[in-house]
């Protein structure tokens, strides 16, 4: 499981296009799996996921607006990714609210500092750095997504929604 922010159609279409990320090599990540990952709480017994979305349902962020306008890479995951140059605090403070809602729920994420991106390509073969006309992102709520079961991947699925409010 993970939380997510996840675009809308258009936006997918959007993003879908800069799947190319030149001469990367590997193959793109479904448009339907296309999403921004929050936070990673990673395998959540069925009996913790009502907790999870209790504790998740008490978030309060502010709507805002993420610029994703350069292509980067993470050599080592051999993926290619279309993020922020400028990482907004908004995003940041959800993140972290996530985070600490993860953990009161007792299914404590992965750790790891949030370097928001969207995946496009996997298995790619060349690094790819640039920048790219800017895909803008109205941020106007998060979402919990299964991305399989019994420690498999699988079909993402989207088990809830919360808006951000003012």
């Amino acid at each position: 499981m993970f939380f997510a922010l996840w675009p809308d159609p258009s936006l997918r279409e959007a993003l879908a296009a800069h799947a190319g990320c030149g001469d990367a090599g590997g193959r793109p990540v479904p448009r339907a799996q296309l999403h921004l990952t929050l936070v990673f709480p990673g395998s959540v017994p069925a009996e913790r996921i009502p907790v999870l979305c209790e504790r998740a349902s008490v978030v309060r962020g502010t709507p805002f607006t993420l610029t994703l306008d350069r292509i980067d890479c993470f050599p080592r995951a051999a993926v290619a990714w279309i993020g922020p140059s400028v990482t907004p605090p908004a995003l940041q403070a959800l993140a972290g609210a996530l985070s600490d809602a993860c953990a009161r729920a007792g299914t404590p994420g992965d750790g790891r500092p949030l370097r928001p991106h969207v995946t496009l390509r996997r298995h790619t073969a060349q690094l790819v750095r640039a920048a790219v006309p800017p895909v803008t992102w109205p941020v106007r709520d998060f979402v919990l997504v299964e991305s399989g079961s019994g420690g498999r991947p699988g079909t993402y699925a989207v088990l809830a929604r919360w808006s951000l409010e003012p």
